[in-house]
């Protein structure tokens, strides 16, 4: 009997059991639309993490003072005193992969306008840090060299702190704001950059030069931190090793001894969260898949269930001819039609889902081809192996005993 035929004849019995049909179906539906859903919103935050961390600088490199021990007792890195002005100046000028170099120290406070105030942390740095940050000026400018040099009570501002401290809407440019009694005057402001990925404020940031910080504020010499940037993504590796052996010479610190500081570079920070996001990806997806599984269980309980219903057909169409590959095949088109069918309207289903939840809850989504043709793989792989058990048992029917059976 040719393959045509075999369609028809499965066909039309579908036909004729159109609501369980229906029903044998809905477990793959199900199973379908969930797995393209659930890694539509997997990738979709992946690639939303991945653009925001290279909104801040995907070349970004942070060195922090190292963890120490004193007494026996382990000290926190924020306690250590080990990173100097010098050795940001030969960071700036031995490096040959390092772009833009900053150094930052900041400190944490009220700042107050008029009658309003604000909590918030003053972070001093160099004009290279909005380069390396990826942070711009929406008015006024950046602080120079010689207002650096001078130590000089100007800062930036972001949006953030504007709103709660400027609530009647009063251009911000030249007002005078106070941290901790000290008088600061805003000569720009920072455009929006919203939270990011981790969901912090990136508008909630004051700027100010960190020779003011150090002298004015927190009455230090030591830096807290350095920022940096590699001349490119390629290169982020290259400058982190550069990086680490200038600190090491600068520290005269011998080869058995550990680094006094901590390097550390978005890529690592992107590789953790993407990382964490695919394991949840693959996570959801296992459990989305489960209905396939069921579905796969159902359509092998209703083939079975329709194997015993048409004995009677089966032993008649033996008997005058139909061979048992033929029978065979076809509770197999069945079994493969029922899963292929669910298979497209799961992945209708799926890709309407995966824009309704973007379109109401406005979270990222991204659609993989991979995921619709992995879906009608599966679904074929289901039809073929859950249908295999009831389409042999009907091919290795006794036509005798079939067209006794009632």
């Amino acid at each position: 009997m040719n393959i045509g035929n075999l369609i028809k004849i499965s066909l039309r019995a579908l036909n004729n059991n159109k609501m369980r049909a229906f029903l044998t179906m809905l477990g793959i539906i199900i199973g379908v639309a969930s797995v393209i859903t659930m890694l539509a919103i997997g990738q979709g935050s992946k690639k939303s993490i991945q653009s925001q961390i290279s909104e801040m600088g995907s070349n970004m490199i942070m060195i922090q003072p190292g963890t120490g021990n004193m007494g026996g007792v382990r000290l926190s890195g924020e306690s250590q005193q080990t990173l100097k002005l010098g050795d940001y100046y030969a960071l700036r000028d031995k490096t040959q992969y390092i772009s833009a170099c900053s150094p930052t120290v900041n400190s944490s406070g009220q700042f107050i306008y008029q009658s309003n105030n604000y909590p918030c942390a003053i972070t001093g740095v160099n004009s290279d840090y909005l380069d390396i940050r990826k942070l711009s000026i929406d008015e006024g400018t950046v602080f120079s060299k010689q207002q650096i040099e001078a130590a000089a009570k100007v800062c930036i501002v972001g949006k953030t702190v504007i709103t709660n401290l400027f609530t009647n809407g009063e251009d911000p440019l030249g007002k005078v704001i106070r941290f901790n009694k000290i008088p600061f005057t805003i000569i720009g402001t920072l455009n929006e950059k919203g939270f990011n990925s981790m969901g912090m404020d990136q508008d909630n940031v004051v700027l100010a030069p960190y020779t003011t910080i150090q002298k004015r504020i927190l009455a230090i010499t030591y830096i807290q931190g350095i920022f940096a940037s590699a001349s490119s993504e390629a290169n982020t590796n290259k400058a982190i090793a550069e990086a680490e052996n200038i600190l090491r010479t600068n520290h005269k610190l011998k080869p058995t001894d550990a680094d006094d500081f901590n390097i550390r570079s978005q890529e690592e920070i992107s590789k953790m969260l993407t990382s964490t996001t695919d394991i949840l990806t693959i996570l959801l997806a296992c459990i989305a898949g489960i209905s396939l599984l069921v579905g796969g269980i159902g359509i092998m309980n209703i083939m079975y269930v329709s194997v015993t219903e048409r004995t009677r057909e089966i032993g008649l169409r033996m008997s005058i001819g139909a061979k048992g590959r033929d029978i065979l095949s076809q509770f197999l088109i069945e079994a493969i039609l029922i899963s292929f069918t669910g298979g497209i309207i799961g992945v209708i289903i799926g890709l309407g889902a995966s824009f309704l939840i973007h379109a109401v809850f406005s979270w990222p989504i991204s659609v993989q081809l991979y995921a619709v043709l992995m879906s009608f793989v599966v679904c074929t792989i289901t039809g073929v192996f859950f249908g295999w058990y009831p389409a042999k048992k009907a091919s290795e029917l006794d036509p005798i005993e079939a067209l006794r059976y009632e």
